[in-house]
């Protein structure tokens, strides 16, 4: 496979080679597709959330958010936060 990088991108494969980071220019290439890779999957993974969270919308299993919503799931999750600590002993009852 012939790959043609632009002027920066030689330059910056030949400083990372001479500052020991890779060991040739097939360390670069390597490098770049796992990181292409990594990004693949993470796009694949949010497409398919987003898929599974379209398709809750569509059985009608979504919630309105609203500011009072907010602040009540907000006073849910601090009651809940508290409880659990309470339950532990880490604070104390009152």
């Amino acid at each position: 496979m012939i790959v043609h990088l632009t002027p920066d991108q030689e330059a910056f494969v030949r400083d990372a080679i001479a500052s020991g980071r890779l060991h040739g220019e097939e360390d670069a290439m390597r490098e770049a597709l796992t990181l292409w890779e990594r990004c693949e999957r993470a796009r694949a993974e949010i497409l398919a959330s987003v898929e599974v969270a379209e398709a809750a919308l569509a059985r009608g299993e979504g919630r309105v958010i609203t500011q009072e919503s907010v602040r009540d799931l907000a006073a849910e999750v601090k009651q809940r936060g508290r409880a659990r600590l309470a339950a532990a002993s880490i604070l104390p009852t009152a």
